[in-house]
């Protein structure tokens, strides 16, 4: 028996929550130092090369860039090994999604598949472009409900959309099973995959279908720069998609939604191995700290595969955050998730981990 509920999609918009900014908190709190742990961002920022990078190019800020980033598609070509038809770059792999709605799923007709407690992009695409929006409950301890996606969906679904790593738990799917899930989806169903967390796992080629991406006809993979790379500022990400339909999202799209300073900073974020791997390094050591820390203050803990752990305190979780805010430390409660008892907090440099862990152990304890 199939197991979602539907979502109406004649409603009022429930608006994305970002988090808060560094500014909003030091100016309602007149505090002068804030540590943001809340929008999963990159702990080590930019990378030098990449700021030296914008540098040099900054002056040609006044030219139009070149339609459809033909050398950021081509270096990512090489690094991930598929070809470049395939490849599209997009304002944040935001853009690629809400085009994939827009483009393959049919108003009043069609419908997608999602799990409950998940990004609330999918949904508020599914809202703007008409289309029945299916939500699966999870498994125990908020597992990733393949099985039952799969029996959600029928000849009428357009896409089938699984976060992995997920947000906000962390959890992750493996290869072999997304495999499974793609082989028996309904025809003319894609399966898209948002790897936006994805440089995070370990090790990577258990959990990413990528690299088996000729045995593929209905996969989608969406990565963004903004996690691992350190770009979210800029906003650029990408889609690799069978050809034919890159080729009609291709032709379809607006002009010039890539800027010229973030196709520049992309590739030079590409070629920059060393920052990549201390920013590797430091998350995986960073949220094993936080599970073993958190724990131990008497929270619940997920096991994660991103750059954030996401737990339940022993106290009210609002309390906890709003306390944390007024001691200048931010995090994401995820009320907005649907799971007002958990927090999420990403991992930050060694020294604002540390003092995440002081402050909250004084609130829990006291």
């Amino acid at each position: 028996m199939r197991e979602f509920s539907v979502r109406p999609e004649i409603m009022e918009f429930d608006p994305y929550k970002p988090g808060l900014t560094i500014e909003q908190i030091q100016a309602e709190y007149g505090l002068e130092t804030v540590i943001k742990l809340a929008s999963n961002e990159n702990p080590l920022g930019t990378s030098p090369v990449v700021q030296k990078t914008i540098e040099r190019n900054a002056a040609r800020a006044f030219r139009y860039p070149e339609n459809h980033t033909p050398r950021l598609v081509e270096e990512i070509s090489r690094q991930v090994g598929v070809p470049e038809e395939c490849v599209l770059v997009g304002n944040g792999s935001d853009e690629i999604i809400d085009m994939l709605f827009r483009m393959k799923a049919h108003p009043g007709r069609d419908n997608v598949v999602c799990y409950e407690h998940c990004f609330s992009m999918y949904r508020m695409c599914a809202k703007l472009a008409g289309v029945e929006y299916r939500e699966v409950p999870r498994g125990k301890d908020f597992a990733l409900p393949l099985d039952k996606m799969a029996e959600a969906a029928d000849e009428n679904t357009a896409m089938v959309i699984v976060t992995s790593p997920d947000n906000p738990t962390g959890q992750v799917a493996h290869v072999e099973d997304l495999a499974v899930l793609a082989g028996v989806l309904p025809k003319d169903c894609l399966l898209v995959v948002d790897e936006a967390y994805v440089d995070f796992t370990w090790p990577p080629e258990s959990y990413t279908p990528v690299q088996a991406w000729d045995k593929f006809e209905n996969l989608v993979v969406l990565r963004t720069f903004s996690k691992a790379y350190g770009l979210a500022g800029l906003r650029v990400g990408y889609g690799i998609l069978p050809p034919a339909l890159m080729a009609r999202l291709k032709n379809a799209r607006i002009p010039f939604t890539v800027n010229l300073l973030a196709e520049e900073a992309a590739i030079a974020a590409l070629r920059d191995e060393t920052f990549y791997n201390e920013t590797l390094q430091l998350v995986m050591s960073g949220r094993e700290y936080f599970a073993d820390e958190l724990k131990r203050l008497g929270c619940r803990v997920w096991p994660t595969q991103a750059n954030f752990v996401m737990f339940q305190p022993p106290k009210n979780a609002m309390d906890v955050f709003q306390a944390l805010l007024e001691r200048g430390i931010i995090v994401r409660p995820l009320k907005s998730f649907g799971l007002p008892d958990c927090i999420r907090v990403n991992v930050g440099t060694k020294q604002e981990n540390e003092t995440f862990i002081k402050v909250i152990g004084e609130l829990l304890r006291g």
